[in-house]
């Protein structure tokens, strides 16, 4: 997973320095990429602590250039502590936040990016949202999801998630997507 991580944070980093930070994110219209930048940064300075077992809360500089620089130390970090602990799960939970927010940095782009993941690792991100991040935020849901290659069942299913794992993966974490969706809403996660 830190191959993914690495890959999904360049591409996001390429995409936030072409919008720029003033840029509307459109996929999370209460953002800017200079928001999104200090979101992940924050997100993997936290996953760091997690996987060293030393808690702490980063606090991003208000500079782009500043933010930016902390970021990648960040990043780095991440890198080094997973390296370490391969066994912790941070390194698949970072691997799809980062790719989420890539999607997130590219909808800031003017032209955006016919991005596509893979079906291995879009249904990863799917089992990982439904065994990590539902449990992780106290969510009760009831949802049968199918991919071509997998399906899952949740409690009763009252939503029904269907289509190429690249869509449905984009579905589940709320991110524009062409999968069939029936029955109640999604959470928000």
């Amino acid at each position: 997973m830190r191959e993914a991580i690495d890959i999904h944070a360049d591409a996001l980093k390429r995409a936030a320095l072409e919008a720029g930070p003033t840029a509307p994110v459109r996929n999370c219209p209460k953002w800017t990429v200079h928001d999104l930048v200090a979101h992940i940064g924050f997100v993997h300075g936290l996953a760091v602590s997690l996987a060293v077992n030393r808690p702490v809360k980063p606090v991003p500089p208000s500079g782009w250039d500043d933010l930016l620089g902390w970021w990648d130390g960040h990043r780095l970090a991440l890198r080094e502590a997973l390296a370490r602990n391969p066994g912790t799960p941070w390194g698949r939970r970072m691997a799809h936040e980062t790719a989420i927010h890539r999607l997130d940095a590219e909808s800031a782009l003017e032209d955006v990016p016919k991005t596509r993941f893979s079906p291995e690792f879009a249904n990863d991100g799917i089992d990982e949202f439904l065994t990590f991040l539902v449990p992780q935020r106290g969510l009760t849901i009831g949802v049968r999801i199918t991919t071509p290659e997998r399906t899952w069942t949740v409690g009763t299913p009252e939503t029904e998630v269907a289509g190429a794992a690249d869509d449905v993966y984009r579905a589940l974490y709320g991110r524009p997507n062409n999968a069939s969706v029936t029955g109640d809403r999604l959470p928000a996660v």
